[in-house]
């Protein structure tokens, strides 16, 4: 050995280099390489997210329950992260949507084998958008590191619930933002950026525990970001309820009452029952004309025949508006002026003189009232009560009442934020939810579908009243509050004097705008990725030319 020269063994006993980020990273989550703990977190963590929302509203594990998820991004593989989201979505989806387990046992002859798989598939449809929000992060992570795939997080989240919303014709239940319809000052930003603006904000919170976890002190300026943006949230949501309550001085009421008449499913459309069913809505209907209001609300499908069709139906209807002095608004069924003659699901402005207006349903419930298979659906409709196909309308309606107008979203539609606009910015100054929770039973499912409803109000600042079947009828103001309520399968009214909208906001102005941005942002960094990858491969397959 020449002089001077270290030995081998010296070199290797020489302090090593701290290693990089990416291996600290992963040595301090390297016990989420272990199935037998990953699974079980993932799964605990997907239960969880569920009971966030109605009829549990722990709605503070929605602030934490995407972080292991997310975690596991930060180390595994993007394959091996999108396993692991489409786990912990499925888990939560399965548990949020398991009322639809009654529908399927008491409205149809489908073997209850066969009922979860459906429910399944379905959760698993769902859950595959936080997989894909897990791999996007594990690629990004891969270029640009563990800080700045977490901070993309939130907007990845975004839009791939926008984009949920959308294809096979959209299923935008279980929005993350939902979970918060009882945290006022939180929804409040919706005015701004719509219920994506509240998913942001969660996301960006589970986010900044997952790089508490990973990052520990180099997640520091992410954290004080995060905490910035949710003090900044909530101090507009204090002074945004503060300044949108209503004074009594203040803006024109208009007195509205809904009818909840509470009929079975099972005997709705039962013609033997049916002149009870007419009975019990008449005498309610006369009941809620007694205080004079402007309009008297029947729930989704509450005549148990097509109205126009039924010249007997619709004389009695126009003859107890003449009689209570008041128009009615009526859900019931139509057919299509054109070939294939399908029913239309519909509801009336009915006045003495007759059917004033009306509005044909647009977005339709995926199996219930529309099939988004081409086909599949009608294997099963000799087993299943709940699955028709009915044609969709294209009008969207405004009503007109002396001193304001309204829209009308028929059941389903009240969960699209963008259909619910459209009807405020076509002049509607409050809202009507017509609806029909009938097939869920006492389920989540009905609780579940009201908590969208606050973030449709504070999303347009617009009041909302709902006539349900069965219940939950309610009534909900500009700021998201439910100020009343009728309980499940109790038959009765409600009552109350209505604000009517008097200002725009930035969501009735813009729509999906905060939406939007984020899928663009998302294609931007989707492109990117592809575009240095292709020009790696390039550069690795150039000829070198040594001089």
């Amino acid at each position: 050995m020449k002089p001077g020269l270290p030995r081998l063994g010296a070199i290797h006993a020489r302090p090593q280099p701290e290693g990089t980020l990416g291996d600290r990273v992963a040595a301090r989550l390297a016990v989420l390489s272990v199935p037998q703990i990953r699974v079980p977190l993932l799964v605990t963590s997907g239960m969880l997210g569920a009971a966030a929302f109605p009829t549990t509203n722990w709605s503070l594990f929605a602030w934490v329950w995407l972080a292991p998820a997310f975690a596991c991004a930060l180390t595994r593989p993007p394959r091996g992260a999108l396993a692991d989201g489409w786990l912990a979505g499925t888990v939560f989806f399965l548990v949020l949507l398991r009322w639809l387990d009654h529908t399927f046992s008491y409205y149809s002859a489908i073997p209850w084998p066969v009922a979860w798989l459906f429910i399944a598939a379905l959760a698993g449809y769902c859950g595959l958008y936080v997989g894909g929000v897990a791999a996007g992060v594990a690629r990004l992570r891969l270029r640009w590191g563990a800080g700045w795939a977490l901070t993309a997080l939130p907007v990845l989240w975004v839009a791939g619930e926008w984009m949920r919303g959308r294809l096979l014709g959209g299923f935008p239940w279980g929005l993350l933002g939902y979970s918060q319809h009882g945290d006022l000052a939180v929804i409040q930003i919706a005015e701004l950026t719509g219920v994506y603006g509240v998913s942001f904000l969660v996301v960006a919170v589970n986010a900044a525990v997952a790089g508490t976890v990973a990052l520990r002190w180099r997640a520091l300026p992410g954290v004080v970001a995060v905490l910035m943006l949710l003090s900044g949230t909530l101090l507009f949501g204090v002074f945004s309820l503060e300044t949108e309550t209503p004074q009594p001085a203040e803006p024109t009421l208009i007195r509205v009452v809904a009818i909840q008449p509470s009929i079975e499913q099972s005997l709705k459309w039962d013609r033997t029952r049916r002149e009870e069913t007419l009975a019990v809505l008449e005498r309610l209907t006369r009941q809620a004309g007694q205080s004079r209001p402007a309009l008297i609300v029947w729930p989704e499908t509450a005549v148990p025949a097509p109205l126009p069709a039924d010249p007997d139906v619709l004389a009695r209807v126009r003859a107890l508006s003449r009689e209570v002095a008041t128009a009615l608004l009526v859900g019931s069924l139509d057919r299509a002026a054109s070939p294939p003659w399908q029913p239309l699901n519909s509801a009336f402005l009915i006045e003495a003189e007759g059917i004033r207006a009306k509005y044909d349903k647009i977005r339709l419930v995926p199996f219930g009232e529309r099939d988004p298979l081409l086909g599949a659906a009608g294997l099963v409709r000799p087993w299943a009560e709940f699955i028709s196909e009915l044609a969709a309308g294209d009008v969207r309606t405004v009503f007109s009442l002396p001193g304001a107008a309204f829209g009308t979203a028929i059941c389903y539609e009240g969960i699209f934020p963008e259909l619910v606009r459209e009807f405020v910015a076509g002049g509607a100054g409050f809202m009507v939810n017509i609806s029909n929770d009938a097939w869920f039973g006492r389920t989540s499912g009905p609780w579940q579908h009201l908590a969208m409803l606050p973030l449709r109000a504070v999303e347009n600042r617009v009041a909302i009243a709902r006539a349900a079947n069965t219940g939950i009828s309610a009534f909900v103001d500009p700021t998201g509050r439910v100020i009343r309520t009728l309980p499940l399968f109790e038959r009765g009214l409600l009552e109350g004097a209505l604000p009517v909208r008097t200002r725009i906001t930035v969501y009735t102005r813009f729509g999906d705008w905060f939406a939007y941005a984020c899928l663009g942002l998302s294609v931007a960094a989707v492109v990117h990725r592809v575009l240095a990858e292709v020009l790696e491969a390039r550069s690795r397959d150039r000829p070198h030319v040594s001089r």
